[in-house]
């Protein structure tokens, strides 16, 4: 698919930009290719700098409550430092690499829930157009695939999908926010935890994956969340038996609550202390209360149309039909109507 989208102009007279991104549903660390078109405007103009910037659209939790916030992630230079004359048609082919951790907004075609956009910035003498946004869509990577489809093999289904502004302490994360993926529980776990969230915090050399398993309150639980910590790596994707090693990242998270549940209880401290667990790769575990996911206010997350959240079942996993109720996100500052580019 190729998405167009007319931008603002640097006032009467200014040129005008219109960036088509080529890609289509790009990866996590993958390429973002597209062009950017220049028209130049009623005289010359000195283009200082062309940016394109990956942006997530965010809710943050504070004293106050909330707030909604749009938060660059990622920032490219893909041209400038020309002069473009009056009326000259120019365009510039961009690819750039996001970042690897950048989140997951659709599944076997399905969206999730989760806006992201490109952002095109114009920088003309000193002054910049911020023009408006196009959608942008991110597939999964094969390990996450996997791993989701394994959730889904054994009973798991999908809830929801947030973006927390914050940081997960213990890891290698490097955005300001993480991605939360929001299962219902198998069914014979269904009577431990009420819901499992999936964080995947991916690099070249391979991924990290957060579970946290919201506990169910009680007489030895206090309700607060478990989080535990998985490595993985890119390779050998059809060699791993992913539905076994998924249910066993899950038996340890329930084996973890038990022990907490009792830990806390009687006071024995620590449950977790020493305990390395037998997970592919590399495993920890953090309590949600020691800081774990920690930042001004762990915000939840977007929910697009959470209301009109159509659900059914996907290639094994539950999926999400969402209603697009992105509102403001990706409406720009043009009011000439004069939308040239559209959807395509």
């Amino acid at each position: 698919m190729v998405f167009k989208r007319l931008l603002g102009s640097l006032g009467v007279g200014g040129p005008t930009v219109d960036t088509v991104l080529t890609t289509g549903a790009i990866a996590p660390g993958g390429p973002l290719s597209g062009q950017v078109h220049l028209k130049g405007g009623s005289a010359d103009f000195d283009i200082d700098h062309i940016a394109l910037e990956l942006v997530a659209q965010v809710e943050a939790e504070h004293e106050e409550g909330e707030d909604e916030r749009v938060v660059a992630f990622e920032r490219f230079i893909v041209g400038g430092g020309f002069r473009l004359a009056e009326g000259e048609l120019l365009s510039l082919p961009f690819t750039v690499t996001v970042p690897w951790e950048t989140p997951i907004t659709e599944l076997y075609g399905q969206s999730l829930g989760i806006v992201l956009g490109v952002h095109t910035e114009l920088s003309v003498s000193g002054a910049k157009d911020n023009g408006d946004l196009d959608r942008l869509a991110v597939s999964p990577l094969p390990v996450q695939e996997a791993i989701l489809e394994a959730f889904g093999q054994l009973g798991s289904g999908f809830r929801s999908a947030d973006l927390e502004y914050g940081r997960i302490g213990g890891t290698g994360q490097q955005l300001p926010f993480y991605q939360e993926i929001e299962l219902t529980p198998p069914p014979h776990y269904a009577h431990a935890v009420d819901e499992i969230e999936v964080t995947f915090l991916a690099t070249a050399g391979g991924m990290e994956v957060v579970l946290e398993a919201d506990r169910r309150g009680g007489l030895f639980s206090d309700g607060h969340d478990a989080l535990t910590r998985f490595t993985v790596a890119h390779d050998g994707i059809d060699h791993q038996d992913w539905r076994a090693l998924v249910e066993g990242w899950l038996q340890q998270l329930i084996e973890h609550r038990s022990a907490y549940a009792a830990g806390s209880a009687y006071g024995h401290g620590d449950p977790y202390a020493g305990h390395h667990g037998n997970g592919h790769g590399h495993h920890e575990d953090r309590h949600h209360h020691d800081g774990h996911r920690s930042g001004p206010g762990l915000g939840t997350a977007v929910a697009v149309g959470a209301a009109g959240l159509a659900v059914g079942v996907v290639g094994g996993m539950v999926a999400a039909e969402v209603v697009d109720e992105a509102g403001d996100f990706f409406e720009g500052d043009n009011d000439d109507g004069d939308d040239e580019g559209g959807d395509d």
